[in-house]
């Protein structure tokens, strides 16, 4: 235990315990003496969050500070609070937190040294405190000992707002004041509103440095080639970035230098539902003494783990130290990407497999963003759903989106990096007519693409999508890789089609802000 009179700065005068920058083991002694969570057959720590299995962005706001409020992106992802509400939820997290024991973890956002974020994250939970020492980048102790942070974190989950007292939507509140370099999480125990903030913080710091931010997985191969994975939860970014023959760099959050990529995080959050060790070898072995498991449910009276139980949520979840992966690159750092896939999982089974992507292409499906839901992985949706979040990650993006796709697309044309779209969705036929696309046939497309073995191809464009897509693709059967030849009914396919190519364009009549060029590298209708 380690008195930080620091805390008086954020008015957390009369903490009677603080305990700075434990170990794991002593943090996973603290969850279960205080019953937050139990020890699983792996070894690995389980939780549960209660009611929130995932983040709340209904209840995310950004404070309205004169500083900072002609940059914000303002509408539904980062919705307005006016200053003094958040003193007063400030005021009230304060006393919240005063006179019971907290854990602080002192850290980084950031692997490079040169553009790294010293953050604090203030926690009433343990277990919280352990999933920010596993997600973030730890400190040596040297650089413990001159710790200053620069964004702190305060989380009271055990806290309710008052939505009309307090101006929020529900009881559940994630405030970020840039002005200020605070955040307030209170009223949730999914722990992923911690990490998912402080990515925030980096997207709104990082172009400031001219440094994009990108919400991606990222490895290296043994020549040292970097490639980047964008997805939308479900795409298969950490499953096909988790790849044995690869150095894992990150499976989440990054930035792009003028030096290369660095990971913004020490650790992984990776979906487990359905988890197998035949699919994903190196996540199944990362569940282990050390690793935090969130809503899973146990086989009867055991303590082994039912990857394939949805009882709880669909979004289960694993966080663990990016160590835990063999072979991950330490720390987290790489040159410029040679590489860039975008992952999307179109349930209406009409894009092809993988395509080619020219500099506008990628410039207008990074700002476009888009996947499917399916029925079963929402409540209310019976449907195939299209899905489209600018730069693979509006929920975190606080400047407008065209700032990044800018940024993307002169970091492409400057280091000469080929770009992919790859569909892990649905081939011959939509969802509930035709089936997934297998594993094995994405993973050996990504590695033709990975290798420069998919460049040797003839490519063909796509009538309606205007990508390119190759003729043939090693240990792929060339009759997949135009989606059209995998449906029975081609009248039916050139519905479904241009169907998507008007749901594109609709969705691009909110982009006021992108150059035309950017608008005509869509599908065409």
């Amino acid at each position: 235990m380690i008195a930080n009179p620091s805390l008086s700065a954020i008015g957390l005068e009369n903490v009677a315990e603080v305990y700075r920058n434990l170990s794991p083991v002593h943090l996973i002694e603290h969850t279960l003496r205080n019953g937050e969570g139990v020890l699983a057959e792996s070894g690995a720590l389980r939780v549960t969050t209660g009611s929130n299995t995932g983040r709340s962005p209904n209840d995310k706001f950004v404070v309205d500070d004169p500083e900072v409020s002609d940059q914000i992106w303002w509408g539904d992802v980062n919705r307005p609070i006016k200053p003094d509400a958040f003193e007063r939820l400030y005021q009230k997290v304060v006393a919240h937190l005063q006179s019971r024991p907290l854990y602080v973890f002192d850290g980084f956002a950031g692997a490079d040294p040169e553009y790294r974020l010293p953050i604090r994250v203030v926690n009433e939970i343990a277990w919280h405190n352990h999933f920010a020492h596993q997600l973030f980048v730890r400190p040596s102790e040297e650089e413990l000992a001159n710790h200053h942070p620069e964004f702190t974190v305060l989380s009271a989950p055990n806290l309710k707002a008052d939505p009309e007292q307090d101006g929020t939507n529900s009881d559940v509140f994630i405030l970020l004041s840039l002005a200020r370099k605070l955040i307030l999480i209170g009223g949730s125990h999914y722990a992923g509103e911690i990490k998912k903030s402080i990515f925030t913080v980096m997207n709104y710091l990082m172009p400031q440095r001219d440094v994009l931010p990108m919400h991606c997985s990222a490895n290296i191969g043994k020549q040292g080639d970097v490639a980047l994975f964008f997805g939308l939860s479900g795409t298969g970014k950490t499953t096909l970035s988790a790849d044995p023959k690869r150095g894992l760099i990150g499976d989440d959050e990054h930035g792009w230098s003028d030096s290369g990529v660095f990971n913004f995080e020490g650790g992984c959050y990776a979906k487990c539902i359905k988890l197998s060790p035949e699919k994903e070898p190196q996540i199944w072995e990362a569940i282990r003494f050390g690793s935090v498991i969130e809503n899973v449910t146990f086989y009867g009276q055991t303590r082994k783990v039912d990857f394939d139980s949805s009882e709880i949520t669909e979004n289960t979840r694993v966080a663990y130290p990016v160590e835990f992966i063999p072979g991950a690159v330490i720390p987290g750092v790489g040159g410029h990407p040679e590489t860039v896939i975008f992952l999307t999982a179109d349930a209406f089974g009409v894009l092809p497999p993988i395509a080619r992507l020219n500099r506008t292409q990628a410039m207008y499906h990074f700002i476009s963003g888009y996947t499917s839901k399916v029925a079963g992985t929402e409540k209310g949706i019976t449907e195939p759903q299209t899905t489209f979040s600018p730069c693979f990650g509006a929920p975190f993006l606080p400047l407008h989106p065209s700032r990044y796709a800018q940024m993307l697309g002169e970091r492409i044309e400057k280091h000469g990096a080929n770009v992919y779209l790859v569909n892990t969705g649905w081939t011959a036929g939509p969802y509930g007519e035709g089936h997934r696309m297998e594993l094995p046939y994405t993973r050996a497309m990504i590695t033709a693409a990975l290798s420069g073995e998919l460049e040797k191809a003839d490519f063909q464009p796509h009538p309606v999508f205007q990508v390119e897509v190759p003729k043939s693709c090693p240990e792929v059967p060339s009759e997949l890789l135009d989606p059209k030849n995998t449906w029975k009914d081609k009248d039916a396919y050139d519905r479904s089609a241009n169907e998507l190519a008007k749901r594109f364009a609709e969705n691009s009549e909110g982009f006021s802000e992108v150059v035309q060029e950017i608008l005509t590298a869509g599908p065409r209708q």
